[in-house]
């Protein structure tokens, strides 16, 4: 054996021990993947049944607005039918109604005034 080969064993021997030192912290980061892995899998199996329900929530929550939604419509058809009967009611009745009040006024004024003798005023 020449000094070339002993030199090519003692290389090719640390390359070996190199690979074994590299070799641990690679099987050791597949290990941390697994785990990653793992828990990757398990978060989705449980965020899948969440959805779902929000998925169900945010439905039932939509057709719920719906009949919201209907129902103030109709409370809106009602204030402005409401709206228009009243005043529909003040200008038929209002109208009748001031004049008869300045007329049971007038009518009221002339009796008092009759039943009153004038204390002493005149007029100019």
């Amino acid at each position: 054996m020449t000094g070339g080969d002993i030199a090519g064993l003692i290389a090719a021997g640390v390359f070996a021990l190199l690979v074994l030192l590299l070799a641990v912290p690679i099987l050791k980061l597949g290990r941390v993947f697994d785990e990653v892995r793992t828990s990757i899998r398990s978060i989705s199996d449980g965020a899948t049944p969440l959805m779902d329900e929000v998925t169900a929530t945010v439905s039932t929550t939509n057709q719920q607005l719906k009949k919201v939604d209907g129902i103030a419509s109709n409370v809106s058809d009602a204030s402005a039918n409401i709206a228009a009967l009243s005043s529909l009611v003040a200008a038929t009745l209002g109208s009748p109604l001031i004049k008869v009040a300045a007329f049971s006024y007038g009518v009221r004024s002339a009796f008092t005034a009759r039943r009153k003798p004038s204390s002493g005023r005149r007029s100019r």
